[in-house]
């Protein structure tokens, strides 16, 4: 499946003239439906990859995840639309036991029934040849709008346990739009070796009651499952959730909405 979490940097784009934009804008929640790749040596399909992207006005972030064996990889950056090309500025990215370095992608959107096909050119397998990559997407996004709409990323996650508070190492960063959530992360075992989990789903935000409704995770105990948060909101550009885990102890995670 590394040929599947490598295709997730490649993704939509939009005309940007003005007659275009009323079919062909961005922001919104796509969930992958097929992929391909294709050279002179091999033609692949992929009907089961399990994806999802969200594009925020300014930034645009993907997920996925193997069923297979929970290897999983996520990426995040700002992007731009030229008629037919978007350029994405990927500033992190990472994929089982990898962190990746910020790169710019440039890729060919054609509008479909359904969402989106995006194609890219000269991608680059691990032993070097080259293949041409095609991406099927469907729209999954709803009308909804929220005060957590945008990208975010975390800047401080704590664990309390009765009186104990033990601040927690990791990178996180985590989209909500039309409806929908997508995080991920990267943390360090004891052994210095690199972890990627992530999760994406649904949501809605009342007051300041947040439920996450998880469709795919790296892990067992996130997929499928509803989670109750508590949000404080910073003003207008930052928030903290407070969740309470199974084994009595308090998750609180403080993110900066991220800007161009």
């Amino acid at each position: 499946m590394k040929l599947l979490f490598g295709s997730a940097l490649l993704l939509l784009v939009a005309c940007n003239n003005a007659e275009d934009k009323a079919t062909n804008t961005m922001p919104g929640a796509y969930k992958m439906i097929s992929n391909s790749a294709k050279n002179d040596k091999m033609d692949t399909t992929v009907l089961d990859g399990v994806q999802m992207k969200i594009y925020t006005e300014d930034y645009m972030m993907y997920a996925n995840v193997n069923p297979a064996d929970s290897v999983s990889a996520f990426g995040i950056g700002s992007y731009s639309v030229d008629k037919d090309t978007v350029t994405e500025n990927v500033i992190f990215n990472a994929w089982d036991s990898a962190v990746g370095n910020p790169g710019t992608f440039k890729l060919i959107i054609e509008k479909t029934d359904k969402g989106y096909k995006q194609v890219i050119n000269n991608m680059t397998m691990n032993n070097g040849d080259a293949f041409q990559m095609t991406e099927d997407y469907q729209s999954v996004g709803t009308d909804s709008k929220s005060a957590l709409d945008g990208a975010w990323k975390m800047t401080k996650r704590m664990i309390i346990s009765g009186t104990d508070t033990t601040d927690v190492s990791s990178t996180q960063y985590k989209t909500f739009y039309a409806g929908h959530v997508i995080w991920g992360h990267t943390w360090t075992d004891s052994l210095n070796k690199t972890h990627t989990g992530m999760g994406f789903g649904t949501f809605t935000l009342n007051d300041n009651k947040l439920k996450e409704s998880m469709t795919a995770s790296t892990y067992a105990a996130v997929k499928g499952h509803d989670f109750d948060i508590d949000i404080t909101m910073n003003g207008a550009d930052g928030f903290t959730q407070t969740m309470a885990n199974n084994d009595g102890t308090k998750s609180i995670e403080v993110y900066e909405r991220m800007k161009k």
